[in-house]
């Protein structure tokens, strides 16, 4: 999407990130790398491009300043399972990158996808749930002995 140069705001393109994406527990419980990753591959999206994102490390090591492809992978890897990004097409060997959507918006199917065209899994941010939570027993919120007595000193 083009747009023209407002006088309300600097430069033309800009990304729409919904504030229910960025009001899900799956986002709030990203790292700064993860957040910077996302934004990294949200940054690509057009109107009829999303499907084909790239997260390769020529893109990011020389367009976007990364410099450790270990956090690339774990990053990917934590944005796929929180529902943030969707892998459309695998990357191979030799030259063949791999193709990722943000699933806020509907996937623009491409030929080249390893996946169908219903299979963009839209909103599953909003449905990840923290694994392994261990909350407070009810009785450790309502108990008023917790801890030692105090006891003023005469």
């Amino acid at each position: 999407m083009a747009y023209a140069k407002s006088k309300n705001r600097d430069g033309g393109r800009f990304l729409a990130l919904p504030h229910v994406v960025m009001e899900s527990e799956a986002f709030k419980s990203l790292t700064g790398h993860q957040i910077k990753l996302l934004l990294d591959i949200a940054m690509q999206l057009l109107s009829s491009n999303n499907g084909r994102l790239s997260a390769s490390w020529r893109y990011l090591s020389e367009e976007r300043g990364w410099t450790s492809k270990d956090t690339i992978r774990r990053s990917l890897t934590v944005l796929e399972e929180r529902g943030l990004i969707f892998c459309t097409r695998k990357g191979r060997r030799p030259n063949v990158a791999a193709w990722y959507a943000v699933t806020w918006v509907p996937l623009n199917h491409h030929d080249g996808m390893d996946v169908g065209q219903q299979s963009l899994p839209r909103g599953a941010y909003a449905r990840w749930q923290p694994q392994n939570v261990v909350s407070c027993p009810k009785s450790v919120l309502t108990d008023k002995s917790i801890g030692p007595k105090f006891v003023p000193m005469a």
